[in-house]
């Protein structure tokens, strides 16, 4: 058998690294050991492409440190694949070995700060990026961008968007998801809407929709959500993405229209258990806890695994809607059948379902029960129930446990008073209000807005003297009548 070159093996190596072929690429390299042809510098680095490639960056890392002197290529390699902090390391000794930094290492090291919100090293590297004249590459002042935009630093972000002389498709759906991860709903729209006409392709890319169906959902906008989902009706690709078809569901379901978002998940070619899990929320969310269960019960048939999210979902479900025996079941089933460890949130979804059909003494031997430390979710359901069925004795234990563990939360120091109005200890109300004014808290106003022709209208508890809410119901018993409703003025008129 003919000896091997060091060229015939980088060759073959090369074709494994595409293949993903990590065993032939393992056996090539032995016998470059065998035969004597390393180290040399492009095999070594054909090497570490080949391990990099195959996600065994620890052979990889084994390979690079054994090279008498890494060039700048076996540094970009392993530069995009190692893990943020390894990464920056990694760039650190680039530096130390005389290399300048290239158009490979720079985006690299950007994406690593970005995973690490370290928004001053990315500066460094936006100020080296300028300096070496690589700003005007499109993939580096993308880079830059997204570094800006995940660290919070919009303004930085959209700065550097203004600045780019070239734009591509990835370039605008970074921005558009910038803003939308910061809830400003907005300017993620219009410059989304500029995108569709000034991108190339963009038209036609979905990276941004499920960012920017987050925010309609958040925002309860229901016009824009629909417009978005027209757009990607019109480019005949959504109904293939599952993540665009997981954030359509989640939309409307957050802005009420359960039948629609049932409707987007049938008309889904594929689903995953977030698919699932989507959906039982959102009818649980709609108090129709009989379909929730149903829904789970289907998915379980047909062989999909429930995760973790899945079982928050159907026992919140539950719990909403009092299916006290049905959430029991299925809590018993999570690690006997499923083999799902219950975690903190599982337990105060059993809290809470226990609390709200007023078994507080079953719910407080189920704490006392469980696993771990109870933490503050867990101690708020216990509250709410307490608050719901004004059980003083056990709504306070709860709330001295809240106010540990969320000090600056004014709502538990709320709901207490509330609990002790509602039987009367006025003594009690005034001496825990006396303590909030103490600590300097103020309970910030409830809050609900109707959007019309594109102005948001907010309505703040108390804002609206009583006269004007006289006015108010009358004019939507008014309309009531007009649409055949049979509620009379009286009705409305009797809560206040």
């Amino acid at each position: 058998m003919p000896r091997p070159t060091a060229g015939s093996l980088s060759a073959l190596l090369r074709r494994c690294a595409a293949l993903g072929a990590l065993s032939p690429g393992m056996q090539l390299h032995a016998r470059a050991l065998v035969g004597g042809c390393l180290p040399d510098a492009t095999l070594d680095t054909d090497l570490v492409l080949l391990y990099c490639r195959c996600g065994a960056l620890h052979g990889a890392r084994q390979v690079f440190d054994g090279m008498p002197s890494p060039s700048m290529h076996a540094y970009n390699i392993l530069l995009a694949a190692s893990p943020p902090g390894a990464a920056l390391e990694l760039l650190a000794r680039l530096l130390a070995a005389g290399h300048r930094l290239d158009r490979y290492a720079v985006p690299a090291a950007l994406r690593a700060c970005a995973e690490l919100r370290d928004a001053v090293f990315g500066a460094a590297l936006h100020g080296f990026a300028v300096r070496l004249g690589l700003f005007p590459n499109v993939v580096v002042s993308g880079a830059l961008l997204d570094m800006y935009a995940k660290a919070g630093l919009l303004d930085d972000a959209v700065r550097v968007f203004d600045e780019m002389p070239k734009r591509d498709a990835v370039v605008w759906n970074c921005m558009v998801t910038g803003y939308a991860r910061a809830g400003r709903a907005a300017e993620a729209m219009d410059l989304f809407r500029r995108g569709q006409f000034e991108a190339v392709n963009m038209a036609n890319d979905l990276r941004a929709m499920p960012n920017m169906l987050n925010v309609c959902a958040k925002e309860g906008e229901l016009m824009k959500g629909r417009e978005i989902h027209g757009r990607m009706v019109r480019c005949l690709a959504f109904d293939s993405d599952i993540a665009v078809g997981n954030a359509l569901v989640d939309m409307y379901a957050k802005c009420g229209h359960a039948d629609t978002a049932r409707a987007v998940f049938a008309g889904m070619k594929d689903k995953s258990v977030v698919s699932w899990s989507t959906l039982i929320s959102c009818y649980g969310v709609h108090g129709m806890g009989e379909e929730a269960l149903r829904i789970y019960e289907e998915m379980v048939s047909r062989g999909v695994k429930p995760n973790c999210i899945t079982f928050t979902s159907i026992l919140s479900s539950c719990s909403h809607s009092g299916l006290v025996s049905d959430g029991q079941r299925i809590f018993e089933a999570m690690n006997k059948v499923h083999g799902v460890e219950p975690t903190a949130d599982h337990y105060a979804c059993m809290v809470d379902l226990l609390g709200r059909a007023g078994a507080i003494e079953e719910a407080v031997g189920f704490i006392r029960k469980m696993p771990m430390e109870p933490g503050a979710s867990l101690w708020g359901a216990l509250l709410s129930a307490c608050a719901m069925h004004n059980n003083v004795d056990v709504g306070e234990i709860a709330a001295y446990r809240l106010f540990e563990l969320e000090e600056d939360n004014v709502s538990n120091y709320v709901t207490l008073c509330g609990i002790y109005d509602a039987v009367g200890r006025s003594d009690c109300v005034a001496g825990l209000r006396s303590r909030m004014r103490e600590l300097g808290m103020v309970k910030t106003p409830g809050c609900s807005w109707v959007d019309v022709k594109g102005r948001a209208h907010a309505f703040y508890q108390g804002s609206i003297p009583r006269y004007m809410r006289r006015q108010m119901l009358w004019v939507l018993d008014q309309l009531l009548e007009d649409m055949g409703a049979s509620e009379s003025e009286d009705e409305y008129l009797s809560f206040y």
